[in-house]
């Protein structure tokens, strides 16, 4: 599979210079971020991918939007890959609203409040849902052909790597390595 983090987002335009949490909940991508997604939808180009799974927050289903859109891929909605619900940008939209926002998903396994509880989401959480995604991952045949647009706590908790904004980062669920994308 390829995993890609979503394009830049306005709380990560304020974060990356203040490093302090300037409290927007579920956050749209910038400019820049629509630029980084549409990279990512050139780099994966060619790739034979069959689907995209995307977290649920904003930034994550408007980055796999414009991936699917110049790729012609098929977009499901995977709440385990959302990000560690650690700061504001991680408190997301009801799965209603989500649902007016992009009647062409479906959101109707989603549940209506789908984050976290609270802005302090464990370690040991986040690890447990990463090595279920794995798990359930490995079990499947197409897991070669998936791109799953996630965030940079769940990325690291999953593989060990840090990526950044628009990056993308092969994953094999069977033997749990990571390796960058080649060119």
């Amino acid at each position: 599979m390829i995993l890609v983090r979503h394009g830049q987002s306005e709380f990560n335009v304020v974060f990356s210079k203040t490093r302090v949490d300037p409290g927007i909940h579920d956050p749209r991508l910038t400019e820049e971020g629509r630029r980084q997604a549409l990279a990512a939808a050139e780099r994966l180009a060619g790739q034979d991918l069959a689907l995209i799974l995307s977290s649920p927050y904003t930034r994550a289903l408007q980055t796999a939007q414009i991936i699917a859109g110049e790729l012609d891929l098929p977009i499901a909605i995977e709440p385990m890959v959302r990000e560690h619900c650690k700061f504001h940008c991680d408190v997301g939209t009801l799965r209603s609203e989500l649902a007016l926002a992009w009647p062409e998903l479906d959101f109707g396994t989603l549940p209506e409040r789908w984050w976290h509880g609270a802005l302090d989401e464990t370690a040991e959480e986040v690890v447990e849902r990463s090595r279920q995604f794995r798990e359930r991952m490995a079990g499947s045949e197409e897991w070669g052909r998936i791109a799953v647009v996630s965030h940079w706590g769940f990325i690291r908790s999953l593989t060990g790597t840090e990526i950044t904004n628009g990056e993308l980062l092969r994953f094999d669920p069977v033997a749990g390595r990571a390796s960058p994308l080649a060119d």
